[in-house]
C-alpha cells in the first residue's frame, strides 16, 4: 500500500479564543482523491486556508513528504473562480501566474494541450475574467491549477457555483485529468453525491472537528456516526445521493 504524501496531523486552528479546527489528523495518498464533506461553517475552507499556509495552525503540523507543504507549491481551485482572476488581466496573463512564479519553462504547446482537453477555445484567453462564462473561468481556473504540474491540488466547493449540467461534466473532467496528470485532490465540499462518486476516502467535518473518515460506501451504506447517518440520509431525501454506490 502507498504512503501517504500530505500529512495532516493534530491541526488545531484559532479565531481569536475560539477553535475553527481542533485536533484534525488526515492523511492523502498520491494520485488520490480525499473529499472532505460538511455543512456550512464546518470549518472545510479553514482547513484549505491550513493547508495552503494561509492561516498558521495553533498546534500541530502539516506536511509534504516529510516537509512542509508549501515546497509541494499547492494549487487551488476556488468556488468562486472568477474571485481568483485579476480583472484588469487577460485569462491568459492569469492562467500563466504560477508558471513565472515557480520560474520554471514550460514547453510552449503546453498551455494549448490543456486547453484542449478542458474544451476551452484558445482565443478565449485573450479575454478578460468579465467576458468569459462561468462554466469557462471554472474550466481556466482548472487550467491554472494544472499549468505548473502541481502534485497537489485543493478543490475548494468546485461545483457550487455551476449549474447542474456544468457540474456533472467537470466533475468528470476532474477525475479524467487527475488519471492523465497524477496530482493528489483534497475536495471540501457539501456535495455528497460528487464526494461519494469522485472521493477515494471521506472524511466527515463538523464543528471544526472530524467525525469519521471512510470509504464512500461504507459511508453510503453505513455511516460509522449519527451525525454521518444524519448527512447521508438528507442527502438521499434531497436526491443527491442514490443509496447504493
Amino acid at each position: 500500500m502507498a504512503s501517504a504524501v500530505l500529512r495532516i496531523e493534530d491541526v488545531s486552528v484559532k479565531r481569536g479564543r475560539l477553535f475553527t479546527l481542533e485536533h484534525i489528523s488526515l492523511s492523502l495518498t498520491a494520485g488520490r482523491t480525499l473529499a472532505v464533506v460538511g455543512e456550512s461553517g464546518a470549518g472545510k475552507s479553514t482547513l484549505i486556508a491550513a493547508v495552503l499556509g494561509l492561516v498558521r495552525p495553533a498546534s500541530g503540523t502539516i506536511s509534504w513528504n516529510n516537509a512542509p507543504v508549501h515546497h509541494c507549491r499547492p494549487a487551488l481551485v476556488m468556488q468562486e473562480p472568477r474571485a481568483g482572476f485579476n480583472p484588469a488581466l487577460s485569462i491568459r496573463q492569469t492562467v500563466m501566474e504560477p508558471v513565472v512564479a515557480s520560474g520554471k519553462p514550460i514547453s510552449a504547446d503546453i498551455l494549448e494541450q490543456l486547453c484542449g482537453q478542458l474544451e476551452l477555445p484558445v482565443d478565449l484567453l485573450n479575454r478578460r475574467p468579465g467576458e468569459i462564462s462561468i462554466g469557462q473561468a471554472q474550466r481556466a481556473s482548472i487550467i491554472r491549477a494544472l499549468i505548473a504540474a502541481p502534485p497537489l491540488i485543493l478543490f475548494d466547493e468546485p461545483l457550487s457555483a455551476l449549474d447542474a449540467v456544468t457540474q456533472k461534466q467537470t466533475a468528470q473532467l476532474i477525475a479524467e485529468l487527475q488519471k492523465a496528470y497524477g496530482f493528489a485532490a483534497l475536495i471540501v465540499t457539501h456535495d455528497l453525491g460528487y464526494a461519494a462518486a469522485y472521493g477515494d476516502e471521506i472524511a466527515v467535518l463538523r464543528a471544526g472537528r472530524i467525525e469519521e473518515v471512510t470509504s464512500p460506501r461504507e459511508f453510503v451504506s453505513a455511516p460509522g456516526t449519527n451525525y454521518g447517518c444524519q448527512l447521508r440520509d438528507a442527502a438521499i431525501e434531497l436526491g443527491a445521493l442514490e443509496q447504493t454506490v
